[in-house]
């Protein structure tokens, strides 16, 4: 793509994204540079840096797009969990998320960002809200939702990084699917007596 063409598009910041997600899933993060994204988006060297100071802050502006795609699968999962059914499912659908997107999803929680990204700090808070909302719904009564929604989180996104690195199976969406809802039954089933034991101590 020449600099006129792209240019043409007008929009220098979404040839920047789009060039940045390429290279992603082309060669992981180590490819990521404003350098590397200027040559995939047939812009000069320096044309990135209009809209992104350094590298963490091109990362973060991927890792937002992850976030928002995240979210919408997730909604698209079930809108509104309420039961651990529900649940389940979009505990599924974080870890298929992970392994369909596994460069983007990296991006997003393992690479340096730009701490005040607005636009990431937004995205992220998004989820973590509806995360909260999850366990307000599908736990009642409990003491500490925010507490829970961070265990709940941790238990998914330990999942979906276990499926990504290989040590748990992933030959299969069944296997994948099968592990992720047996976990996540698991939790609900320790919960009375994680609760009991909680309050006893």
């Amino acid at each position: 793509m020449s600099q006129n063409s792209t240019y043409h598009h007008g929009d220098l910041r979404a040839a920047c994204l789009r060039a940045a997600r390429e290279l992603l899933e082309e060669d992981g993060s180590a490819a990521l540079s404003l350098r590397a994204v200027a040559r995939r988006a047939g812009v000069s060297a320096t044309a990135p840096y209009r809209h992104y100071a350094d590298r963490e802050a091109l990362v973060s502006a991927v890792a937002a797009e992850g976030y928002r795609e995240l979210a919408e699968d997730l909604s698209a999962a079930h809108p509104a969990p309420a039961t651990p059914a529900d649940l389940a499912a979009v505990a599924v659908a974080y870890v298929r998320f992970a392994l369909e997107h596994p460069a983007m999803f990296r991006a997003m929680f393992a690479e340096p960002c730009d701490p005040t990204s607005e636009e990431r700090v937004a995205a992220t808070e998004a989820i973590s809200a509806y995360v909260r909302g999850i366990v307000r719904d599908a736990f009642p009564g409990t003491d500490d939702t925010e507490a829970l929604a961070t265990s709940v989180w941790a238990l998914v996104h330990g999942l979906a990084f276990l499926h990504l690195d290989g040590k748990l199976d992933s030959s299969t969406p069944e296997a994948v699917d099968r592990q992720v809802r047996t976990s996540v039954f698991a939790l609900f089933a320790a919960s009375p007596a994680i609760r009991s034991a909680a309050a006893a101590g």
